[in-house]
């Protein structure tokens, strides 16, 4: 498969989306959605897969079980890798553009310990602010969604590297606004660009703080 841009109808589809999130509206563009909005991406997957190793697009229905938020159909479609080591490369296309993102996203509990370890060391500190730098440069920055609201169990709230021990998440993201590129052949260079970069920040946090010990422990 090539991959030559995103389908101009895609952010349009959403656009509808967010004024119809119904079963019925669903079932009316159900095949638009196949056509134009997962058909690209599918062609995009297999070739990111060539790279970075298989790629799962999400489905397109939300969870509605446990939520009070009962809108069926997500506002996006999400795809990700999902090597062995936990590291992740995401990407996601909606309405208002295109997000490409990744590292570990639920670090279990060990990882996280090696990590606040590692920020509260002068010695070591300084490659991760380095490397997160370099990252910045290009546009990428630290997620810090789920963070902790003060310092964590042993830190000191006034801690010179707090906003980094809040982290719960280690993962990247940047965020790219709606533009033409997006659907023509530019897209695949830009995304692969942004994917190699989250790359170098898996491979650092695989060399500086290790896979999980025990993935399934809770943070």
């Amino acid at each position: 498969m090539t991959f030559t841009g995103f389908h101009p109808d895609a952010p349009r589809f959403y656009a509808e989306l967010a004024e119809n999130n119904t079963r019925e509206w669903w079932q009316a563009n159900k095949a638009r959605y196949a056509e134009t909005v997962r058909g690209p991406v599918e062609q995009l997957a297999d070739v990111l897969g060539a790279e970075f190793g298989p790629v799962k697009i999400f489905r397109p229905h939300r969870d509605v079980r446990f939520s009070a938020d009962k809108r069926p159909i997500k506002d996006h479609i999400g795809f990700v890798t999902t090597p062995a080591d936990g590291t992740a490369h995401y990407g996601q296309l909606n309405e208002h553009g295109l997000m490409l993102a990744g590292g570990i996203y639920q670090p279990s509990r060990d990882q996280l310990r090696r990590f606040r370890a590692l920020v509260d060391d002068n010695r070591l500190v300084g490659d991760l602010e380095a490397t997160l730098d370099e990252l910045e440069e290009h546009g990428f920055a630290i997620m810090r969604e789920g963070a902790l609201a003060t310092a964590p169990r042993g830190y000191p709230r006034e801690h010179p590297k707090i906003a980094l021990l809040q982290l719960t998440s280690l993962a990247i993201a940047r965020t790219h606004p709606m533009d033409d590129w997006m659907f023509g052949d530019e897209a695949l260079g830009r995304i692969l660009e942004g994917w190699r970069l989250v790359t170098s920040w898996n491979a650092w946090l695989i060399e500086n703080i290790g896979p999980a010990v025990d993935p399934a422990a809770a943070r």
